[in-house]
């Protein structure tokens, strides 16, 4: 199977349908794919990260992804990380982006929207339309913390007087939940 920007899509899919399967269907439907080329460009993309024969980190997704739409530095502490972003179709006004540590190691990657987050109210909480920075910023007292599953995590925050959390995956809006009672 030849892996490019299509099958990067659906392997981000397939660990989107974990909080989102309606969301994904429709996706699916639009890009003209199955469940079934999903699944495969999954299972593509599980063994490239684990070949020793293909490249690592950065590499692989300029490999997979072509020329990065954006790339830049970001100081984390006493560290220069490099930062690399994509435009991807399926997801307008958004980019893909992956920061590499000192040693090109990709530490995180997930979607933010370049420019930085903007303003939201509660009812343009829709899925796909959003990232981690966007709701964290837009509700006094949101707490960012990790999800339940690999590249999952969730904001928690108040709204007219009741408790939520924001689901996302590779930091893309999937859901909303009541916030669980600790």
């Amino acid at each position: 199977m030849e892996f490019g920007i299509r099958q990067f899509e659906l392997a981000l899919m397939h660990r989107m349908r974990d909080l989102n399967p309606g969301r994904v269907e429709d996706a699916l439907g639009d890009m003209g794919a199955s469940w079934a080329e999903l699944r495969a460009a999954h299972t593509t993309w599980t063994k490239m990260a684990h070949s020793s024969r293909v490249p690592k980190g950065l590499s692989m997704l300029r490999r997979l992804l072509g020329p990065p739409s954006h790339r830049g530095e970001r100081p984390i502490g006493s560290l220069t990380c490099e930062v690399a972003r994509w435009a991807l179709p399926s997801w307008p006004g958004l980019e893909f982006e992956a920061l590499a540590g000192p040693d090109r190691a990709v530490w995180n990657y997930w979607f933010v929207r370049p420019g930085g987050e903007t303003a939201l109210t509660f009812a343009d909480l829709t899925p796909w339309s959003c990232v981690v920075a966007d709701v964290a910023a837009s509700f006094p007292g949101a707490v960012q913390c990790e999800g339940a599953a690999p590249h999952h995590w969730a904001v928690d925050f108040a709204h007219d007087g009741t408790d939520y959390r924001a689901r996302f995956v590779y930091g893309l809006y999937q859901c909303l939940d009541k916030a669980p009672a600790d």
